[in-house]
């Protein structure tokens, strides 16, 4: 992948969407649920602070994040669905 993010923001590759609801009905485009699911794939060089310094960033690239709903920028790169994330929109890492 040739996307390399700047400062404080990340890119995720979004969870696949659900094709079955929990019943087993195959749902069609318009009624799947935005994945709020991913695996960081790319991290800028961090937060720029009052200061000067640069605060590295709490997430690494192959860690599992919740984030945002609607936050972030979709991306499509070589024919794969990229959200482009600014760390604050970032809610949480998932820990397996």
């Amino acid at each position: 992948m040739n996307l390399r993010p700047l400062r404080d923001k990340v890119v995720v590759k979004p969870s696949d969407e659900e094709e079955k609801s929990s019943g087993g009905i195959f749902l069609p485009d318009s009624a799947k649920k935005k994945p709020q699911e991913g695996r960081v794939v790319a991290v800028g060089s961090g937060r720029i602070l009052e200061n000067g310094e640069i605060k590295p960033l709490t997430v690494k690239v192959d860690d599992v994040v919740v984030y945002s709903k609607y936050g972030g920028t979709e991306v499509k790169l070589e024919g794969t669905d990229y959200v482009l994330l600014d760390e604050d929109q970032i809610f949480a890492i998932i820990e397996r």
